[in-house]
């Protein structure tokens, strides 16, 4: 396979098609190395348009949504950012080589290894990979930025609490078959907006919070 052609079809036939035209976006998709995110058996589908699996069941999203939403949340350097859901550790890639400041958690320990792995090999030591459940919260600190990289059928509270002003949560909320990716801004105290940004489907977080039922 030529490796660096694929990337570029990549970019032009399924980034820039998904409204992804931000020009440092594109950059880095060239520069940090998807393929090196991807597990060994899966190395010859890392440019494809398709959720490619990973250990214990997990997936890796598809190109197009990791680069639509590192453009969305328009990370600038120095901000902090927590993402629940390191998975391969490309997502954390890219964000952390905006200079953002990434503190990922993740529930299954040997993917938490595994991203760690991954990420000191590409040179990226100024962030941190822990071992976790994040699906209802994580910490008490402030972020600037928060991602779920599974779904969530409500989206909690606490993590609303935890942004920063002027912070925003990214996250796809709903139960298949109908989700939407939505963006929560913080706009005042005890003030959001949500903007919904398009719809996807993609698997659960574990434990993620889920509306009550009614029972009969």
């Amino acid at each position: 396979m030529d490796t660096e052609q694929a990337r570029f079809n990549m970019v032009e036939q399924q980034i820039r098609t998904w409204e992804v035209l931000d020009p440092e976006v594109l950059d880095l998709l060239f520069t940090v190395r998807r393929e090196e995110f991807v597990p060994a058996a899966y190395r010859m589908l890392a440019f494809a348009d398709l959720e490619i699996p990973l250990p214990g069941g997990e997936r890796m999203w598809t190109p197009k949504m990791e680069a639509r939403v590192v453009q969305e949340l328009k990370l600038v350097p120095g901000e902090s950012v927590l993402e629940i859901g390191t998975g391969s550790g490309y997502l954390t890639a890219l964000m952390a080589s905006r200079n953002a400041l990434v503190t990922s958690v993740e529930i299954d320990a040997g993917l938490a290894a595994e991203a760690k792995q991954r990420l000191a090999r590409a040179g990226l030591t100024e962030l941190e990979v822990t071992v976790g459940d994040g699906a209802r919260g994580w910490g008490t600190l402030p972020y600037d930025a928060i991602v779920l990289t599974g779904s969530t059928p409500i989206l909690p509270d606490s993590f609303v609490k935890q942004l920063k002003p002027g912070g925003r949560v990214f996250a796809v909320v709903g139960e298949a078959p109908a989700m939407t990716a939505r963006m929560v801004r913080w706009v005042a105290p005890g003030s959001v907006t949500e903007q919904d940004l398009f719809e996807t489907v993609i698997a659960p977080l574990r434990n993620a919070e889920a509306p009550s039922r009614f029972r009969f």
